[in-house]
């Protein structure tokens, strides 16, 4: 399923809250820097985390599921492995977010259909930090 460089550069540019699905409080993971990039663009970024739940990340409270977050979120981001995004997707529609962003490496066209077909946005097997300066900047 693949997704046009201009409905990826809308996405970043219309979004202005993500919950980080995945999110680690470890310098070294790739969901720490994408949360360090994203917040350093500006944008309100809620980590989810069950490990790492009622402690910060960057400043930033994480929360045990993406239905704890206080907020509407306008993007689900998805740190997980590809099996496991299903029932995160089915979350994410429930919340009224209105795009799936699946990582690099994460792929399941399956919980791609549902979202698409319950009118969210997805993009999949992609990165926001590699996006966002080769479109936004």
């Amino acid at each position: 399923m693949a997704v046009s460089d201009q409905t990826i550069k809308t996405v970043l540019e219309q979004t202005r809250t993500i919950a980080l699905i995945g999110a680690s409080a470890k310098p070294e993971r790739p969901s720490y820097r994408v949360l360090q990039f994203l917040l350093d663009k500006g944008y309100r970024v809620f980590p989810v985390n069950p490990g790492q739940a009622g402690t910060e990340i960057l400043g930033q409270i994480v929360y045990a599921s993406l239905g704890d977050i206080p907020k509407p979120v306008d993007m689900v981001e998805i740190f997980r492995r590809s099996e496991d995004v299903g029932p995160i997707v089915e979350q994410a529609i429930a919340s009224g977010a209105k795009t799936v962003w699946m990582q690099l490496g994460v792929i399941n066209q399956q919980a791609a259909d549902t979202a698409t077909a319950a009118g969210l946005t997805v993009i999949m097997d992609h990165c926001p930090a590699i996006e966002y300066p080769r479109l936004c900047d």
